[in-house]
């Protein structure tokens, strides 16, 4: 294994709009350079099974994941988004009950959203990246609100603790 890097947010065929990459493609290309992969698909975790198998076979620690949407405010349109990576037993347990929840309740525009209030309960055993320029901190940092960001993010940490991360995005 030559890099220590890992790649933490890949969209699989299964994020139909974003992505055509296979899964055995995939964890072949990365078996020889990378000692892990996180597929993060968009608001689904249709490809966990393959993608579990696939990189267990392959010799690469596979890592749980989804691409999701976050409403802050219900009584709000605006949404952000955040990658959710499975840490045990207990986040993957967390994540599925969100992602069900966001095509059950959370619907907006045929897009499935996760309300921020659902995390408080089901936060446990998940990591959590801000979701970089489209995450709600970057939001308020593009409008000038640096003491918004600040609250913000310190609302996540407060929340996940040291498994809340501000993904950053070279523009």
């Amino acid at each position: 294994m030559s890099s220590k890097f890992v790649h933490l947010s890949v969209h699989t065929e299964f994020s139909l709009i974003d992505s055509t990459v296979r899964i055995k493609p995939l964890v072949a290309k990365i078996a020889d350079t990378m000692p892990a992969v996180a597929v993060t698909d968009r608001a689904n975790l249709f490809s966990l099974v393959k993608f579990y198998r696939a990189a267990l076979s392959g010799g690469v620690k596979p890592i749980a994941g989804v691409d999701v949407r976050i409403q802050p405010d219900p009584k709000k349109t605006i949404i952000f988004r955040a990658l959710l990576l499975v840490q045990n037993d207990i986040g993957y347990g967390n994540v599925t009950r969100l992602v069900s929840r966001s095509f059950q309740e959370g619907q907006h525009s045929g897009t499935p959203v996760i309300q921020r209030e659902w995390m408080t309960d089901s936060c446990d055993g998940i990591i959590m990246l801000s979701g970089g320029i489209e995450s709600d901190v970057a939001d308020a940092l593009a409008r000038g609100q640096e003491s918004q960001a600040r609250e913000i993010a310190t609302y996540w940490q407060n929340l996940l603790g040291d498994r809340y991360y501000l993904e950053l995005t070279r523009t």
